[in-house]
C-alpha cells in the first residue's frame, strides 16, 4: 500500500472517530461531515439493479463522443435526463436520435465531488415499428379475452341525433370532411366540437379527456373520434393505447371511429361501436340524408297510394259479384218466394186448428153428454122425484110416519104432501111398490 495512502485512511479514521454512526444519530453538536453524506448516498444509489426504461427522445446531445440526452415518459408530463458515455454511444449507430421512441437499461450513479445524480445508459436500443404493431396485437388479444371487443357490447346509432360530439384535430380536414358531408346530408345537424392532438405522446390523453367531457353532457347522442391519413406510427399507435380504448369501452354514449388508415386497423376500431373507414364515412354513418329519406317518403306514399287504389278495385269487384247474384239483381223474388211460404204455413195452420177444434168440440159436445146423462136433472126428467123433510133427503121410507110433511122435487117444481101411508121396502123387491106395478103390469099384459 502507498504510504500517502495508507496516512490518508488513518486520517480519515482519526477524523471520524466519534462520529455517528447513521444519519438518525446526527445532531447540531454531532454532525456529519458532507463528505460522509456524499460517500453514504452513493454507496446507497448505486446497490439499485440496472432497469429497462421506456420512453421518447427530447433532447440528443454529443459531445466529444458522450452523448447527453432526455427521455420523457409517453403517456405523462415526465422526464428523465440520461447519459451514455462513450463507449455505450458508438453502439447507436444512427439509429437513435431526437424523437426515437427507445428503451435503455439504466443505471443510477452519484457523482460524489459535485453531488450530482446521473442515470447511465449501459444498453439502448429503438423500438421498431415491428415491435410497437407486436405490442398492439398483444392488447387487442387481451382485450378480446376481456370481452371489450364482443359485438354484443356494441351499441346501435340513434337513427337522428340531436347533437353530434365530434373530436379531432385543430382545424383539420378531417372536421371539414365530417362537418361538411353531414350538414349535407342533414343540415339540421348540430355538433360539439373538441379539437384536441391526434398524434404524438399527448393524443391518447388529449382525446380520452375530450371524450369524458362529451360523455358526460347528456344532450349528446353520438360521439364521432375522427382523424385524417398518415404514418402507420402517427395513426394506429396513438389509437391504440390502452387507456384510451378502456375509455371508449366505458363510454355510455355510442362512439364512431372515423380513423382514416384502411392498412392497419388501430384497437380504437375494435372497441368502438362502430367503425367508419374515413370521416365521410362516418358523416355518413351519423346522420340520414334527408333528399333518400324524402325519395323515401314519397316512394312510400306512392306505394300505399296504389295499395289503397288496389284495395279499393278488389272490393267494388266482390260488390259487383255480390250485385250480380240473383238474390241481389231481384231483391222481391225472395221476398216472393217467403211470402208463398209464409201462405202455405198460415193455411196449414188454419186446417191444423180448425181440424183440431173439429175434434175437441166432438169430445166436449161427447163429455156434456155423459154428463147429462148422470145429472140429477136428467133422472128427474125420466121421471123420477126426490123427497124431502126439512131439506133432509128422504132415502128410505122408515124415515117418515104418516102425517108428517115432506117435499117433493120434480122434472119442474116442487109439491108439497102429507105422508098417508108408510110401506117399507126396497124398490124392486118382493113386495115392493115396484113389484105391484111390475105384477099389476104383467096382469094387463095376460
Amino acid at each position: 500500500m502507498d504510504p500517502s495512502s495508507t496516512a490518508h485512511v488513518e486520517a480519515d479514521a482519526l477524523l471520524d472517530a466519534g462520529v455517528p454512526a447513521t444519519a438518525s444519530q446526527t445532531s447540531a453538536e454531532r454532525p456529519w461531515p458532507l463528505r460522509r453524506l456524499s460517500e453514504n448516498l452513493k454507496l446507497h444509489i448505486e446497490r439499485a439493479p440496472a432497469t429497462w426504461i421506456e420512453g421518447q427522445l427530447i433532447e440528443y446531445k454529443n459531445n466529444r463522443g458522450n452523448v447527453y440526452m432526455t427521455m420523457r415518459d409517453l403517456e405523462e408530463e415526465y422526464s428523465l435526463p440520461v447519459t451514455a458515455w462513450r463507449n455505450v454511444a458508438v453502439t447507436f449507430e444512427g439509429t437513435v436520435q431526437q424523437g426515437s421512441r427507445v428503451v435503455a437499461r439504466v443505471k443510477p450513479n452519484f457523482w460524489t465531488k459535485a453531488g450530482r445524480l446521473s442515470m447511465v445508459v449501459q444498453e439502448m436500443r429503438p423500438v421498431g415499428l415491428g415491435d410497437l404493431l407486436a405490442r398492439v396485437e398483444l392488447l387487442r388479444r387481451r382485450l378480446g379475452e376481456e370481452g371489450l371487443l364482443d359485438p354484443a357490447r356494441k351499441r346501435p346509432l340513434p337513427l337522428l341525433p340531436g347533437l353530434v360530439g365530434l373530436i379531432t384535430g385543430r382545424d383539420s380536414d378531417a372536421k371539414k370532411d365530417v362537418l361538411r358531408n353531414a350538414q349535407l346530408r342533414w343540415p339540421a345537424v348540430r355538433f360539439e366540437v373538441r379539437e384536441v392532438a391526434v398524434q404524438g405522446p399527448e393524443a391518447p390523453r388529449q382525446v380520452a379527456a375530450a371524450l369524458a367531457d362529451l360523455d358526460a353532457d347528456p344532450a349528446v347522442d353520438v360521439i364521432v373520434i375522427a382523424r385524417g391519413g398518415g404514418a402507420l406510427e402517427e395513426v394506429v399507435l396513438p389509437f391504440s393505447d390502452e387507456a384510451l380504448v378502456r375509455a371508449v369501452a366505458a363510454a355510455r354514449t355510442p362512439v364512431v371511429s372515423a380513423i382514416g388508415h384502411e392498412a392497419d386497423r388501430p384497437v380504437l376500431d375494435d372497441v368502438a361501436d362502430v367503425r367508419a373507414s374515413t370521416p365521410t364515412d362516418a358523416a355518413k354513418r351519423i346522420v340520414p340524408d334527408a333528399a333518400q329519406e324524402a325519395a323515401g317518403i314519397a316512394e312510400a306514399r306512392r306505394r300505399l297510394a296504389a295499395a289503397v287504389e288496389r284495395r279499393v278495385q278488389r272490393e267494388g269487384e266482390g260488390l259487383a259479384q255480390l250485385r250480380s247474384r240473383p238474390v241481389l239483381a231481384d231483391p222481391v223474388v225472395m221476398v216472393d218466394g217467403r211470402e208463398q211460404d209464409l201462405h202455405a204455413w198460415r193455411e196449414r195452420a188454419r186446417r191444423a186448428t180448425a181440424h183440431r177444434l173439429t175434434r175437441e168440440r166432438d169430445a166436449v159436445e161427447h163429455l156434456v153428454a155423459r154428463v147429462r146423462a148422470l145429472s140429477p136433472q136428467q133422472t128427474l126428467d125420466r121421471g123420477y122425484a126426490v123427497v124431502q123433510q126439512e131439506g133432509r133427503l128422504i132415502r128410505d121410507a122408515a124415515q117418515v110416519a104418516p102425517g108428517e110433511d115432506v117435499d117433493i122435487l120434480v122434472a119442474s117444481g116442487r109439491i108439497s104432501a102429507e105422508v098417508t101411508a108408510v110401506r117399507p121396502g126396497r124398490v124392486g123387491g118382493p113386495g115392493t111398490v115396484q113389484d105391484e106395478d111390475e105384477q099389476a103390469g104383467t096382469k094387463e099384459q095376460a
